[in-house]
């Protein structure tokens, strides 16, 4: 084994070293620790985004019990560290504002402290990308373990899916098909265990991006969060992180370009969430891999959509798990020629293809085989156009098919204060053909880029029996809405993107088999609005909301700050 980088703090023996060896040492006496306990141990760290507000961490507190036993079982020492949480449901004005902020904390408690490796816990959206790009930067051996997805919901003999029948049954209580005491009991069946959703949504889409990559264990991804199993996938990644750090295996020899490819086609063949495109890219330009918005477009035309899982499909994720998890549908992705790269290095010490070799399938309505597939190509569409030119994205599998060639008179809402306070307004006089277009909802304008884009119906248009409408905005969705909602659109209104120049009434064109989104306006108009546009003033006058504002880049380019995305190293501490 390599000398521990750990030493360099605690020296060579138990009296070994200079005076600030001797003082660590004294302070892990204090701590009650023996000297065999840890000296000579690859020390692990064990970031921990538990908190009491966060429901789909809410298990990881004990969870991190069950690390630290397999760190011990195989020669390891177990620190746990706190870290932010980014509780997708209570944090305001959405944890996307902080992801970098929690991925700088990663790198910088990683850089700083006697580790020689690390144990990510976590599954919330943000959370997961969060803690891979801090650690990919840190350069330490790391692991991933999943939070795991909650147990289904139920309501009225009906199962629920989170995010996805909350959508739902909102749009029935505002048209009025349902009364104040059933939505109380949708409130209480909706969610109803520790975990993150059980539906296909982001959380669920990037654990599984990150069994993908190889930076998680086999099959670990889908794992129920209260199931027995999770505690004991838990203990095998606490094991196989003192591997890791013996072998020095570091996420620079994981996350590969093939490594990326293969996430992206697992991201498509689950039918998972848009949100996945931004995280992916972000944590390419941390690994110093070229990857874009045109790779999961060309990725997504061969690779068919495999998972029947809502919401583009029926199941949920528990379905998904003892169908076969991620290994079985691995397995049918790898019968597509050139899906997968087999031969890559992965977390598990053994290569890709291992990890879904002889892999089988048990319920087939659930994972699909290409024959049968949900859909022949990828659940994701990238599109262009004079009001995108650095791209926009759609889940057009999630979206009414007639709506997927549409154009109609664009209804402009300047940011979602304003589409809250009109979009029930019949003096607007929206139809099924209008276009609505919120913008101000970017990196830049939410701040940070909140989940606004599944913009509402009107509810008279609701009450008419209306489900879908087009929407456009340079906002996130929650990888479990749905609804032709074009999203992400870049550069953003607060950027001086295209989209601030949309008035209601312009005509706008959605072609998504030509990948086209067109504002059609002539040129010289356009020009003249241009001139006219004025920039917004910036949220934030102070704090990280200023730092978040002067360094985020685009979706397109993964809104990470240019000051960590760029390539270059740092000086290693002096523990001495």
């Amino acid at each position: 084994m390599p000398p521990l980088r750990s030493a360099a703090w605690f020296g060579e023996g138990a009296t070994g070293g200079k005076l600030r060896a001797f003082s660590h040492r004294s302070r892990m006496r204090q701590l009650g620790y023996l000297p065999e306990e840890h000296l000579g141990k690859p020390v692990i760290a064990i970031l921990n985004t538990w908190s009491d507000i966060n429901p789909c961490h809410m298990h990881l507190r004990e969870r991190a019990e069950q690390v630290k036993r397999g760190v011990w079982q195989a020669g390891g020492f177990p620190l746990e560290f706190p870290v932010a949480t980014l509780s997708e449901t209570f944090q305001k004005p959405t944890p996307m504002l902080y992801r970098n902020l929690l991925a700088m904390e990663t790198e910088e408690l990683l850089s700083s402290y006697p580790v020689d490796g690390a144990v990510l816990m976590g599954g919330c959206d943000k959370t997961v990308p969060a803690l891979l790009m801090g650690a990919t930067s840190a350069g330490l051996p790391a692991i991933v373990v999943p939070a795991g997805p909650m147990l289904r919901g139920h309501h009225r003999g009906r199962t629920l899916g989170s995010g996805t029948d909350l959508w739902a049954y909102w749009d029935e209580f505002r048209a009025g098909r349902i009364g104040e005491c059933e939505l109380a009991e949708v409130e209480c069946g909706l969610a109803r265990s520790a975990g993150t959703c059980m539906t296909m949504g982001t959380a669920s889409t990037m654990t599984a991006a990150a069994e993908a990559l190889g930076m998680a264990l086999p099959g670990s991804s889908s794992v129920p969060a209260v199931d027995s199993g999770h505690h004991r996938m838990a203990s095998a990644s606490g094991a196989r992180a003192v591997g890791l750090v013996r072998e020095q295996l570091t996420p620079a020899r994981v996350l590969s370009r093939e490594a990326f490819e293969d996430a992206a086609a697992t991201v498509l063949a689950l039918g998972g969430s848009t949100n996945a495109l931004i995280h992916l890219i972000a944590l390419a330009g941390r690994a110093e891999v070229p990857f874009a918005l045109e790779d999961f477009d060309a990725i997504g035309s061969r690779v068919p959509v495999l998972a029947d899982v809502r919401p583009v499909g029926t199941h949920l994720m528990e379905d998904f798990h003892y169908a076969g998890g991620l290994p079985a549908m691995l397995a049918q992705l790898a019968r597509v020629p050139g899906a997968l790269h087999p031969d890559r290095p992965t977390v598990a010490g053994r290569p890709f293809g291992t990890y879904y070799e002889g892999a089988e399938v048990h319920e087939p309505a659930v994972i699909r085989t290409p024959k049968t597939a949900v859909a022949g190509e990828g659940g994701v569409a990238v599109l262009h156009g004079n009001l995108a030119p650095g791209g926009a994205v759609i889940k057009h599998l999630a979206a009414d098919p007639k709506l997927l060639t549409h154009t109609g008179p664009a209804v402009v809402f300047d940011s979602y204060q304003d589409l809250q306070r009109r979009i029930d307004d019949p003096a607007l006089d929206i139809t099924p053909d209008s276009v609505l277009v919120l913008r101000g909802t970017g990196p830049l304008g939410g701040p940070g880029m909140p989940e606004y884009g599944m913009l509402p119906i009107p509810a008279y248009l609701l009450e008419r029996g209306v489900t879908d409408m087009v929407r456009i905005s340079d906002a996130r969705m929650s990888g479990t809405s749905y609804g032709t909602c074009v999203l992400h659109v870049a550069p953003e209104a607060h950027a001086g993107g295209p989209l601030a120049l949309v008035r209601t009434g312009d005509p706008i064109t959605l072609d998504v088999p030509a990948r086209c989104l067109h504002l059609d306006v002539d040129d010289a108009e356009l020009r003249r609005r241009r001139a006219a546009w004025r920039p917004p003033a910036p949220h934030y006058e102070r704090g990280y909301g200023a730092l978040y504002s002067a360094h985020v880049a685009q979706a397109d380019q993964g809104c990470d700050f240019g000051f960590l995305a760029r390539p270059g190293r740092n000086p290693a501490p002096d523990p001495q």
